[in-house]
């Protein structure tokens, strides 16, 4: 449903700016904040990846225990409702099969926010980096296994 130019909800009790070729930080959290094992960690990892230059720019991942962070920049061709949703239905599916369990894995709603500069992505991508640090999961972010970056 279109609320103005630029401003969507999709599916969602959130509103969403929304605008082409925009680079967009995103958080998406386990439903009731379910603890992720680190084989399901791997296993949503890779479904964030999956589609990195096929639908999107993909400049980082992590996958906490219980939510994921992400700088993602959707292509012409796609949408950032579109990564998203495929990123989250893969993942909840495969998951849900690797724990022998079925039902909802992630919260309905996304938290977004378009990056307005270079200073403001350094700064998402340090705190994308630095996560599991602060979250007492490791020493240093590079040895936090479900962390991607482009490198590019």
């Amino acid at each position: 449903m279109a609320i103005g130019a630029d401003t969507h909800v999709y599916g969602t009790r959130l509103i969403h700016l929304v605008r082409p070729e925009r680079t967009y930080y995103v958080t998406f959290c386990t439903k009731d904040r379910r603890i992720l094992p680190p084989p399901a960690r791997t296993i949503v990892l890779a479904s964030c990846v999956y589609d990195h230059q096929r639908l999107c720019w993909t400049d980082c991942v992590v996958v906490m225990p219980d939510h994921v962070h992400l700088i993602i920049t959707p292509y012409e061709n796609s949408s950032l409702t579109e990564a998203l949703k495929r990123m989250k239905g893969a993942s909840v599916h495969q998951a849900n099969h690797f724990l022998r369990r079925s039902g909802c894995l992630w919260q309905r709603d996304s938290f977004d926010r378009i990056v307005r500069s270079d200073e403001n992505l350094a700064q998402k991508q340090d705190y994308i980096f630095n996560n599991p640090v602060r979250a007492g999961l490791v020493a240093r972010w590079d040895d936090y296994p479900w962390m991607w970056w482009s490198r590019e």
